[in-house]
């Protein structure tokens, strides 16, 4: 009797463990987003020589859905060409900007001397926006300095644009080498030379 009451308070004791409320899980902040991104990326670096450029696409491209918000940056590039496109219009915008993105990472990251990525500081930006400072110290010492640009959205932060060398941004220059195409073409020219780019990339 005395083992049966015990078997069933411990039961009892199990049950209420389990239901309890866990720690909260922070929610993975601006540096964690940028450090485990780049973690990714030198990671097929590391890999690359073994892999095809379609392959190192296929590998990079669950870190970017993750880590940037694809669809506000080509918004951003297509400035008020995006208003008057129509819902399909914006979709497939949307699918060729990600695939010319994801194509072009993998093409120029194509191998690996001993690069390290070095975070180094996380600061306030303009408009509820976040930069991290990182810096890619290659083999021979030599750095470039990358700072991204990150935005709270619901599920999570994520990055917006990319400085290299604290330059031009990459929306800024995505802007000016797409306005001729937007302005001549309108969105489906643009989102045929996306996929156009893409396609050559991922082919070679």
């Amino acid at each position: 009797m005395n083992r049966l009451l015990f078997s069933f308070k411990s039961l009892i004791l199990f049950i209420c463990l389990a239901v309890l409320p866990g720690p909260a899980m922070a929610e993975p902040g601006p540096s964690d987003i940028v450090v485990r991104f780049q973690a990714d990326l030198l990671q097929v670096m590391k890999e690359a020589e073994k892999l095809s450029v379609r392959q190192r696409f296929e590998r990079l491209a669950p870190s970017v859905d993750k880590s940037f918000h694809i669809p506000l940056m080509i918004q951003i590039v297509s400035s008020g060409f995006w208003n008057k496109a129509t819902s399909s219009e914006r979709t497939q915008l949307v699918v060729a900007f990600r695939r010319m993105s994801i194509a072009t990472l993998a093409t120029l990251f194509d191998g690996y001397s001993g690069e390290v990525f070095k975070l180094e500081k996380e600061m306030q930006g303009p408009q509820k926006t976040m930069l991290v400072m990182t810096k890619l110290i290659k083999s021979d010492k030599s750095t470039v300095d990358i700072a991204y640009v990150l935005r709270p959205f619901k599920e999570s932060w994520r990055i917006i644009d990319v400085i290299l060398d604290n330059g031009i941004s990459e929306l800024k220059v995505r802007q000016s080498e797409y306005r001729l195409i937007l302005k001549n073409k309108g969105i489906p020219g643009l989102i045929s030379l996306l996929n156009g780019k893409a396609d050559e990339l991922i082919a070679q």
